[in-house]
């Protein structure tokens, strides 16, 4: 996953929403958002990854979330473990004791690419980001480490650097998510809240070549890379999906989470976004 913007707790009416686009090569075997359970029998809601197995953003009927990018370099190869597999690792949890702290105990920082985990429980209204990059220079070749920040009710962005570095296309998909939330009050009888989210989501406009980042790819993929809706045929590279998920009140007191996931097919660009092919799933918290 390459882009998410969230919101923990900053409306009452919706606790949680995300807005995440996954960016992958496009012939790297995937399963869209779907109920499948883990080698301990927890099950949970998520897309796969089906050369490693692990997921990049996924949900379990505990409450718990946890939602992963890579940090871009460009010698540091992807690491002997699966990055994928610290998703899963934390959604199998099923005692309240084993938090983000006994979570970091179990990472060797060493042992993986780079990335940005966020993992949380939505219950406790706890919420953790770590990275085994630095945050001052996550882009540059040092000793990992494995650092973490316990996150506070508000909005957060994260891309390919350090939480809430502020790329364009963060910032564009955090103001989206704010614009969201004013929506679902606005419209709550109907599913217009979310045309902020996917306009953004799926926009393929580029960021100004006085805003790039530097993060040392050449200049034209920087370009390329900018935009929330990234679209690289000559590479074979692009987003491969779109995910909205959010939580509103439900029946008996309870919340109503659910995941939207547009899968997108980059021979049939051009379309209109409803013909898109959907999937929802749907969990009760």
């Amino acid at each position: 996953m390459c882009l998410i913007a969230f919101a923990l707790h900053a409306d009452p009416g919706c606790p949680l929403l995300i807005a995440a686009n996954r960016d992958e090569f496009l012939d790297r075997p995937t399963e869209a958002l779907h109920r499948w359970t883990l080698a301990d029998g927890t099950e949970i809601v998520a897309g796969r990854d089906l050369r490693d197995g692990g997921t990049w953003l996924g949900l379990s009927p505990r409450g718990r979330v946890a939602m992963l990018t890579n940090v871009r370099q460009t010698q540091a190869g992807p690491g002997p473990r699966s990055r994928g597999e610290l998703v899963t690792r934390w959604l199998q949890g099923q005692s309240d004791e084993h938090d983000a702290d006994q979570l970091a105990t179990t990472i060797d920082p060493g042992a993986y690419g780079g990335f940005n985990l966020v993992v949380g429980d939505f219950h406790r209204h706890r919420w953790t980001w770590l990275s085994n990059r630095h945050p001052d220079a996550p882009h540059e070749a040092r000793s990992p480490g494995l650092y973490r920040k316990a996150l506070e009710a508000g909005v957060y962005g994260l891309s390919n650097a350090s939480l809430d570095t502020p790329w364009p296309k963060t910032q564009r998909l955090k103001r989206a998510v704010a614009d969201a939330l004013v929506g679902l009050h606005q419209r709550c009888a109907s599913d217009d809240w979310l045309q902020p989210l996917a306009r953004t989501l799926t926009d393929r406009a580029q960021a100004e070549v006085r805003e790039l980042p530097h993060t040392g790819v050449p200049d034209d993929m920087e370009r390329a890379l900018s935009s929330p809706f990234v679209h690289m045929p000559d590479r074979a590279y692009g987003t491969r999906s779109s995910l909205v998920v959010s939580a509103r009140p439900g029946a008996d007191q309870g919340w109503e989470v659910r995941m939207d996931e547009w899968t997108h097919d980059h021979a049939a660009l051009g379309g209109p976004f409803e013909a898109v092919p959907h999937r929802r799933e749907t969990l009760v918290w």
